[in-house]
């Protein structure tokens, strides 16, 4: 993150550190223009001075023939030779062919003053000198005016450079930051995903996580709990199956000693003898019942982590499903309605099988005599959506999802009575789990309506 940083700032920085050095070279360069155009203008004007008193005291030595006059006319033209002298220093290329014939000029007039020609001849000399001096002017101002247009030619080139390079920073600074955002965001995603397998009971999956180092000794500290929590998984499993088996061979010992004292064969039994064993056998049935749950329910858990998936029409299917639950259907005078689409699916039939019975049985047991049942299936975008839904009291709002939980049944009863222990549902959960898939209690207006979503693998 801080190489980020710092790539960005250095970016940024240096485009705006070389706009700054542009805006200070045209500062300059805009201050020096000013300067020799100032120097320039005033050095033409002092010529032009200049030119009028060579051209006033040159007239007044040809009436005068003063000496005095002459050393002023002397004074002037070393005055403007200087001044000649500075604007060739300027190397103002409208200047290089006007000041030379300045000066071939003012040298003839200095030669016929000491030659003594006659005014008539001197004059077209100084009447030249004048015009010199306009062109001078006139040069003078369109070399200020070509270099101030050169220095905005070159601001604007020099603009579009600038503003393709600060384009190019502001690419580069995106650039890094999505870079160090995917960086952050993808061992983040990888986090997430990993709590959610810890909390589905996804064990199998180490967590590899990458990114930055904290980021990975999170995703160490996650894969130790993964392992921690697989291996608790797997006690609570080998306990559970243990005191199942351990509880279930005297509980059948028990159940078979009640069953001959009702059948009277020790003995005849009074009334009251005769309700306390209806109590124990009542006690009985349900407490075995109750084992054999929880043996189905591990048994669910570890069938689980085997996998076989094959080919199956998924309409003939769940026709095959609503066969085996024909008889009990009948028994409520129910209809099972299946709707689904003729087209091959591949799947886990038989735990995929388990989870359709368990949701049928608990639709049949629901709902009304003389109800329906409906079973819809479809396939998209790679996954197997089942529901299944019945028109019976539907499951209280506050039991939406605690009626995956093991042994929990509603507060709502079914109409008819069931000999459920209450593992039906937990045991849909754990296979769809197992399969990649989820199942959900979703609100319906009547009965209820749970929707199974499972990968379809043929993809």
């Amino acid at each position: 993150m801080l190489a980020g940083f710092v790539i960005i700032v250095l970016l940024l920085g240096g485009a705006a550190l070389r706009s700054w050095l542009v805006v200070e070279h045209f500062a300059e360069q805009s201050r020096r223009n000013g300067e020799q155009a100032l120097q320039l203008a005033a050095s033409i004007q002092e010529l032009g001075e200049r030119t009028v008193d060579m051209e006033r005291s040159a007239r007044q030595f040809l009436v005068l023939q003063d000496v005095a006059v002459r050393q002023r006319f002397d004074e002037h033209l070393g005055q403007a030779l200087a001044v000649v002298d500075r604007l060739e220093a300027f190397g103002a290329k409208p200047l290089r062919s006007l000041l030379p014939d300045w000066r071939q000029q003012a040298e003839a007039l200095r030669d016929g003053l000491d030659q003594g020609v006659p005014r008539e001849a001197l004059v077209p000399v100084m009447a030249r000198l004048v015009d010199l001096n306009g062109l001078m002017k006139a040069s003078g101002q369109h070399w200020i005016d070509s270099q101030n247009s050169a220095l905005l030619a070159q601001l604007e080139s020099v603009r579009l450079q600038l503003g393709g390079q600060l384009a190019m920073a502001l690419a580069g600074a995106l650039l890094v930051v999505l870079a160090v955002g995917w960086w952050l965001v993808r061992p983040m995603h990888k986090l997430e995903q990993a709590i959610a397998h810890l909390g589905e009971k996804r064990f199998d999956e180490p967590v590899v996580v990458g990114g930055p180092a904290d980021f990975r000794r999170l995703g160490r500290q996650l894969d130790w709990l993964r392992q921690r929590l697989a291996e608790l998984e797997a006690d609570r499993e080998r306990t559970l199956r243990h005191v199942s088996h351990e509880l279930k061979t005297p509980l059948t010992a028990l159940r078979e000693g009640v069953a001959l004292l009702r059948e009277e064969v020790p003995g005849t039994l009074g009334l009251a003898q005769r309700e306390v064993v209806d109590i124990l056998q009542h006690n009985v049935i349900s407490l075995q019942r109750q084992i054999e749950g929880l043996l189905s329910l591990n048994a669910a858990a570890f069938e689980g982590s085997r996998r076989a998936r094959r080919a199956v029409d998924l309409r003939e299917f769940l026709a095959a499903a609503a066969r085996r639950r024909e008889l009990h259907s009948q028994s409520r005078q129910l209809t099972l309605r299946i709707e689904a689409p003729s087209r091959t699916v591949s799947i886990d039939a038989e735990k995929v099988a388990v989870i359709v019975d368990n949701l049928l049985s608990n639709a049949i047991d629901f709902s009304p005599e003389g109800g329906e049942v409906s079973v819809l299936a479809n396939v998209a975008d790679g996954t197997l959506r089942i529901e299944v839904l019945d028109q019976g009291p539907g499951v209280a709002a506050e039991d939406a999802e605690r009626i995956f939980e093991p042994f929990v049944q509603g507060r709502i009863k079914a109409p008819a009575p069931r000999q459920g222990s209450g593992v039906g549902l937990s045991i849909v959960r754990e296979l769809a789990r197992v399969l990649g898939g989820s199942v959900r209690l979703v609100s319906s207006a009547s009965g209820a309506h749970f929707v199974v979503e499972i990968p379809d693998e043929e993809r």
